[in-house]
């Protein structure tokens, strides 16, 4: 009875908070809309569809083809423009309300909205998201979709396996869709939580414990190994005298003691298994780089951050990369290791799917996706491939394949009108025209408009 009446406060909380943003939402009477002359990457195929019409009607695309404009139809020139699926974020962090006001969920779901990412995987989970998550569903709120996790699994809320299996249960019966695993879990508990999980059919996703190993994460059938996390440990050779259970930022303390030659047996084994990826490159160029933080907090993005979050995000990089540990040239050596990873798990076809860890720090919602797909290409994947892990893989990877993460008729209308080709620079993917979300139209005048208003709103703060 107590469970029910936290839901039921729950749900009268966040509805009137999104209220206003409710009622402004189109209704059914909203007329069709046809995006005229305009280039199509389906992502179904490597293939351009050059200037084709495509008419949303009903939140789905309707036609492909040429079609007239009638009474009832607004129309959107997209001459010289591409058209591709919304992308995701597989790696994503939403906030909860704080003192009260639920300001800074909207800023950040918009955020992510801004930027083409109409797809979000959040990976901390919290009841009210699963609240958020029922009004989006329902198509009273303007934002990506959300998949979300349980709240974090971890060494200190599940430090025995009697309360992992208990865990476990709860987050099913409260309709998480997935559990987030964390570092710190026992192997005597992982084995508790992997039973009940697996008896309970719920998967599981995240970090990879030291005392499980990537070895035992992937027999488990870890849905995804996010951050790459657990491969250092992994390429460390038995002659080895480092012991790979010290823990350190992602294993970069093994920097010198793994072997690139054991990679190509991790991937194999992985790809057998079914085992999918989010990488997070741009964790690791952007919050574990060299770089200067006090320049990068400066960069044009950080200004939809606030000043509070901008100086901890300054003073998190500061500890780290002035730990007597850090170098410039060990930092250079794990990210050629991490590339030469990434690039194996390519080559060998394993599920990658596009995800930065967001908003994390130097990682602003919406814009590090971006960063990320940059660091993709870096690493050697092709644009196609890059654009896929955000659209058509991750589709595969819910199930949702038949209605989502493609362009053509009868799937959601989660699209980005772009200005440029990302296939020949995945950078034109930042040169968005408009943005739509279950068919509903965001253009770059309204993304512009709001994108200043949070500008200024913490420019006040300064």
């Amino acid at each position: 009875m107590q469970s029910r009446q936290v839901s039921y406060i729950l749900v009268l909380f966040i509805i009137s908070f999104f209220m206003p943003a409710c009622q402004k939402l189109p209704t059914d009477n909203t007329p069709e809309i046809l995006i005229k002359n305009v280039n199509v990457i389906p992502m179904s195929q490597l293939k351009i569809l050059r200037n084709q019409d495509v008419i949303i009607r009903h939140n789905k695309i309707h036609r492909i083809g040429k079609h007239q404009a009638g009474k009832n139809t607004e129309l959107i020139d997209g001459t010289d423009k591409y058209l591709i699926p919304g992308l995701s974020e597989m790696h994503a962090h939403i906030p909860t309300p704080v003192d009260g006001s639920d300001d800074i969920v909207r800023e950040t779901l918009f955020l992510y909205l801004s930027q083409g990412i109409t797809t979000i995987r959040g990976m901390l989970g919290q009841a009210y998201h699963l609240e958020l998550k029922k009004l989006i569903d329902q198509d009273q709120l303007l934002a990506p979709r959300v998949y979300t996790s349980s709240p974090s699994m971890n060494g200190n809320t599940i430090p025995t396996p009697e309360e992992a299996e208990a865990k476990v249960r709860q987050y099913k019966a409260d309709g998480y869709d997935f559990l987030k695993i964390h570092p710190g879990i026992t192997a005597a508990t992982w084995d508790a939580l992997e039973a009940t999980a697996k008896e309970v059919d719920m998967d599981f996703a995240g970090h990879v414990p030291v005392e499980v190993g990537l070895h035992k994460a992937i027999d488990a059938g870890y849905r995804t190994v996010d951050h790459l996390d657990g491969f250092m440990e992994a390429l460390v050779p038995p002659s080895s005298t480092t012991d790979p259970l010290q823990t350190s930022f992602f294993g970069y303390h093994l920097v010198d003691e793994v072997d690139p030659d054991m990679i190509t047996a991790v991937v194999q084994k992985m790809k057998a298994a079914g085992v999918a990826v989010v990488p997070t490159h741009t964790l690791f160029t952007r919050w574990f780089s060299p770089a200067d933080p006090a320049v990068q907090a400066n960069e044009s993005e950080m200004k939809y951050m606030s000043p509070k979050t901008r100086y901890s995000w300054v003073q998190s990089k500061s500890r780290i990369t002035t730990d007597s540990t850090y170098t410039g040239a060990g930092w250079k050596k794990y990210t050629a290791i991490r590339d030469q990873i990434l690039k194996e798990i390519y080559e060998q076809d394993v599920t990658i799917l596009l995800g930065s860890d967001a908003p994390q720090v130097f990682n602003v919602s919406g814009f590090s996706i971006h960063h990320e797909m940059q660091d993709m290409s870096d690493a050697g994947m092709s644009n196609f491939d890059i654009l896929k892990s955000g659209t058509s893989s991750v589709a595969a990877f819910f199930g949702t394949a038949d209605h989502r993460g493609s362009i053509s008729v009868g799937s959601d209308a989660d699209l980005v009108l772009l200005n440029d080709n990302p296939l020949t620079d995945i950078r034109h993917a930042q040169q968005i025209a408009a943005v739509f979300i279950n068919g509903k139209m965001i253009t770059a005048d309204e993304i512009a408009s709001k994108l200043q208003t949070i500008a200024e709103k913490y420019r006040s703060e300064e």
